[in-house]
Protein backbone atom coordinates (compact mmCIF):
# COMPACT_ATOMS: atom_id res chain seq x y z
CA UNK A 1 0.00 0.00 0.00
CA UNK A 2 1.24 3.65 -0.93
CA UNK A 3 1.74 5.28 2.82
CA UNK A 4 1.79 8.72 1.18
CA UNK A 5 -1.16 8.17 -0.91
CA UNK A 6 -3.13 6.54 1.64
CA UNK A 7 -2.73 9.03 4.02
CA UNK A 8 -4.00 11.64 1.18
CA UNK A 9 -7.44 10.34 0.43
CA UNK A 10 -7.59 10.26 4.36
CA UNK A 11 -7.14 13.56 4.28
CA UNK A 12 -9.97 14.36 1.31
CA UNK A 13 -12.29 11.89 2.85
CA UNK A 14 -11.75 13.49 6.51
CA UNK A 15 -12.41 17.46 5.04
CA UNK A 16 -15.91 15.78 3.49
CA UNK A 17 -17.10 14.52 7.22
CA UNK A 18 -14.75 17.62 8.91
CA UNK A 19 -12.93 14.69 11.04
CA UNK A 20 -12.04 10.82 10.28
CA UNK A 21 -14.18 7.51 11.80
CA UNK A 22 -13.18 3.83 11.50
CA UNK A 23 -15.57 3.47 8.57
CA UNK A 24 -14.10 6.15 5.93
CA UNK A 25 -10.82 4.40 6.67
CA UNK A 26 -12.58 0.77 5.73
CA UNK A 27 -14.04 2.50 2.69
CA UNK A 28 -10.39 4.17 1.89
CA UNK A 29 -8.79 0.63 1.75
CA UNK A 30 -11.71 -1.30 0.00
CA UNK A 31 -11.12 1.30 -2.53
CA UNK A 32 -7.34 1.15 -3.08
CA UNK A 33 -7.89 -2.57 -2.95
CA UNK A 34 -9.87 -2.60 -5.99
CA UNK A 35 -7.31 -0.48 -7.99
CA UNK A 36 -4.89 -3.00 -6.79
CA UNK A 37 -6.43 -6.09 -7.91
CA UNK A 38 -8.01 -4.63 -10.87
CA UNK A 39 -4.90 -3.03 -12.12
CA UNK A 40 -6.65 0.40 -12.44
CA UNK A 41 -5.58 3.37 -11.65
CA UNK A 42 -7.55 5.41 -9.09
CA UNK A 43 -8.89 7.78 -8.47
CA UNK A 44 -10.12 7.67 -11.95
CA UNK A 45 -10.23 10.77 -14.23
CA UNK A 46 -12.76 8.51 -16.48
CA UNK A 47 -16.21 6.59 -16.46
CA UNK A 48 -14.11 2.95 -16.53
CA UNK A 49 -14.76 1.99 -12.70
CA UNK A 50 -17.98 1.24 -11.50
CA UNK A 51 -18.79 0.47 -8.05
CA UNK A 52 -21.80 -0.99 -5.97
CA UNK A 53 -21.88 0.25 -2.36
CA UNK A 54 -23.92 -1.68 0.02
CA UNK A 55 -24.40 1.17 2.76
CA UNK A 56 -24.52 4.87 2.77
CA UNK A 57 -22.70 7.16 4.98
CA UNK A 58 -19.13 7.09 6.00
CA UNK A 59 -18.05 3.87 4.30
CA UNK A 60 -19.39 4.84 0.84
CA UNK A 61 -17.87 8.21 1.08
CA UNK A 62 -14.16 6.70 1.64
CA UNK A 63 -14.99 4.31 -1.71
CA UNK A 64 -15.80 7.30 -3.59
CA UNK A 65 -12.85 9.56 -2.20
CA UNK A 66 -10.04 6.38 -3.27
CA UNK A 67 -11.98 5.07 -6.70
CA UNK A 68 -13.38 8.43 -8.20
CA UNK A 69 -16.57 6.60 -8.23
CA UNK A 70 -19.56 9.30 -7.27
CA UNK A 71 -23.16 9.29 -7.39
CA UNK A 72 -23.31 12.85 -9.44
CA UNK A 73 -20.74 11.22 -11.97
CA UNK A 74 -23.32 7.49 -12.35
CA UNK A 75 -20.36 5.94 -11.84
CA UNK A 76 -21.60 4.56 -8.20
CA UNK A 77 -24.81 2.95 -7.21
CA UNK A 78 -26.00 2.56 -3.48
CA UNK A 79 -27.66 -0.86 -3.18
CA UNK A 80 -28.95 -0.42 0.66
CA UNK A 81 -28.35 -3.95 2.03
CA UNK A 82 -26.85 -2.17 5.72
CA UNK A 83 -23.65 -3.74 4.73
CA UNK A 84 -20.24 -2.24 4.82
CA UNK A 85 -19.26 -3.24 1.22
CA UNK A 86 -18.24 -2.49 -2.41
CA UNK A 87 -18.44 -4.56 -5.79
CA UNK A 88 -16.22 -3.17 -8.06
CA UNK A 89 -17.03 -3.77 -11.85
CA UNK A 90 -14.33 -2.71 -14.83
CA UNK A 91 -16.68 -1.69 -17.26
CA UNK A 92 -13.80 -2.81 -19.67
CA UNK A 93 -12.93 -5.99 -19.07
CA UNK A 94 -16.40 -6.90 -16.83
CA UNK A 95 -14.32 -8.03 -14.24
CA UNK A 96 -16.22 -7.57 -10.76
CA UNK A 97 -15.40 -8.56 -7.37
CA UNK A 98 -16.52 -7.80 -3.99
CA UNK A 99 -14.70 -6.77 -0.99
CA UNK A 100 -16.10 -6.75 2.42
CA UNK A 101 -14.14 -6.18 5.69
CA UNK A 102 -12.86 -9.51 7.31
CA UNK A 103 -15.65 -11.31 9.65
CA UNK A 104 -12.19 -11.76 12.03
CA UNK A 105 -10.62 -8.00 12.19
CA UNK A 106 -12.74 -6.85 15.15
CA UNK A 107 -11.24 -9.84 17.32
CA UNK A 108 -7.72 -8.04 16.56
CA UNK A 109 -8.63 -5.07 17.94
CA UNK A 110 -7.46 -5.64 21.26
CA UNK A 111 -3.66 -5.74 19.64
CA UNK A 112 -4.21 -2.24 19.16
CA UNK A 113 -6.09 -0.74 21.98
CA UNK A 114 -3.37 -0.41 24.41
CA UNK A 115 -2.71 3.01 23.54
CA UNK A 116 -5.68 4.10 22.69
CA UNK A 117 -8.36 5.68 25.17
CA UNK A 118 -11.38 3.56 23.64
CA UNK A 119 -12.65 1.09 21.51
CA UNK A 120 -13.55 3.77 18.80
CA UNK A 121 -9.54 4.95 18.64
CA UNK A 122 -8.99 1.53 18.50
CA UNK A 123 -10.90 0.63 15.58
CA UNK A 124 -9.62 3.76 13.87
CA UNK A 125 -6.21 2.94 14.35
CA UNK A 126 -6.48 -1.28 13.44
CA UNK A 127 -8.30 -0.08 10.30
CA UNK A 128 -5.37 1.91 9.26
CA UNK A 129 -2.80 -0.28 9.97
CA UNK A 130 -3.88 -3.85 9.26
CA UNK A 131 -2.53 -5.97 6.46
CA UNK A 132 -4.95 -6.32 3.57
CA UNK A 133 -5.22 -9.93 3.90
CA UNK A 134 -6.19 -9.70 7.80
CA UNK A 135 -8.33 -6.73 7.17
CA UNK A 136 -10.61 -7.42 3.83
CA UNK A 137 -12.10 -10.22 1.78
CA UNK A 138 -11.75 -10.30 -1.73
CA UNK A 139 -14.42 -12.70 -4.05
CA UNK A 140 -14.93 -12.50 -7.64
CA UNK A 141 -18.33 -12.16 -8.45
CA UNK A 142 -20.89 -11.88 -11.33
CA UNK A 143 -23.39 -9.04 -11.93
CA UNK A 144 -26.86 -10.31 -11.66
CA UNK A 145 -27.95 -7.47 -12.94
CA UNK A 146 -27.50 -5.49 -16.55
CA UNK A 147 -24.98 -2.73 -15.71
CA UNK A 148 -25.39 -1.65 -19.32
CA UNK A 149 -29.15 -1.07 -18.30
CA UNK A 150 -28.62 0.81 -15.12
CA UNK A 151 -25.90 3.13 -16.98
CA UNK A 152 -28.01 3.88 -19.69
CA UNK A 153 -27.43 6.89 -22.30
CA UNK A 154 -27.38 9.93 -20.75
CA UNK A 155 -29.33 11.44 -23.94
CA UNK A 156 -32.20 9.27 -23.42
CA UNK A 157 -35.37 11.40 -22.12
CA UNK A 158 -38.84 10.62 -22.24
CA UNK A 159 -41.72 12.31 -20.89
CA UNK A 160 -44.29 10.90 -18.56
CA UNK A 161 -47.86 10.72 -20.34
CA UNK A 162 -49.58 11.79 -16.58
CA UNK A 163 -47.55 14.09 -14.62
CA UNK A 164 -45.53 15.82 -17.63
CA UNK A 165 -42.48 15.63 -16.13
CA UNK A 166 -39.11 14.49 -17.66
CA UNK A 167 -38.06 11.30 -17.57
CA UNK A 168 -34.01 10.46 -17.35
CA UNK A 169 -31.74 7.51 -18.10
CA UNK A 170 -34.76 5.22 -19.72
CA UNK A 171 -36.30 5.11 -16.17
CA UNK A 172 -39.78 5.37 -18.09
CA UNK A 173 -42.23 2.71 -18.17
CA UNK A 174 -44.67 1.14 -20.15
CA UNK A 175 -48.06 0.84 -19.15
CA UNK A 176 -51.26 0.44 -21.35
CA UNK A 177 -49.85 2.17 -23.99
CA UNK A 178 -48.92 5.14 -21.84
CA UNK A 179 -45.15 5.79 -21.09
CA UNK A 180 -45.05 6.58 -17.09
CA UNK A 181 -42.87 7.74 -14.40
CA UNK A 182 -42.08 5.09 -11.93
CA UNK A 183 -44.18 7.19 -9.67
CA UNK A 184 -47.15 7.72 -12.03
CA UNK A 185 -46.59 3.45 -12.69
CA UNK A 186 -47.24 2.77 -8.90
CA UNK A 187 -44.03 2.66 -7.17
CA UNK A 188 -44.52 5.52 -4.66
CA UNK A 189 -42.64 6.66 -1.99
CA UNK A 190 -44.31 9.92 -1.04
CA UNK A 191 -47.80 11.51 -1.18
CA UNK A 192 -48.87 14.86 -2.12
CA UNK A 193 -51.13 17.24 -0.26
CA UNK A 194 -53.21 19.30 -1.57
CA UNK A 195 -51.55 22.76 -3.46
CA UNK A 196 -48.26 22.46 -4.23
CA UNK A 197 -44.93 25.01 -2.39
CA UNK A 198 -45.24 27.57 -5.37
CA UNK A 199 -48.52 27.91 -4.91
CA UNK A 200 -48.74 28.30 -0.89
CA UNK A 201 -45.37 30.96 -1.48
CA UNK A 202 -47.49 32.94 -4.06
CA UNK A 203 -50.91 32.88 -1.31
CA UNK A 204 -48.75 33.87 1.35
CA UNK A 205 -47.07 36.42 -0.88
CA UNK A 206 -50.48 37.88 -1.69
CA UNK A 207 -51.61 37.73 1.53
CA UNK A 208 -48.10 39.96 2.94
CA UNK A 209 -49.46 42.49 0.72
CA UNK A 210 -53.28 42.87 1.96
Amino acid sequence: MNTTQFENLLDKCAALHHHLCPRQVLGVRMGMKAAHILDLDLPQQDKRLFTFVETDGCAADGISVATGCWMGRRTLRVLDFGKVAGTFVDTFTHKAIRISPNKQARNAIHRYRSDQPDRWHAYLKAYKSMPDDNLLVVQPVTLTVSLEKIISKETARARCDRCGEEIFNEREVEVNGEVLCRYCAGEIYYSNVQGSISESLIISGKDAYH
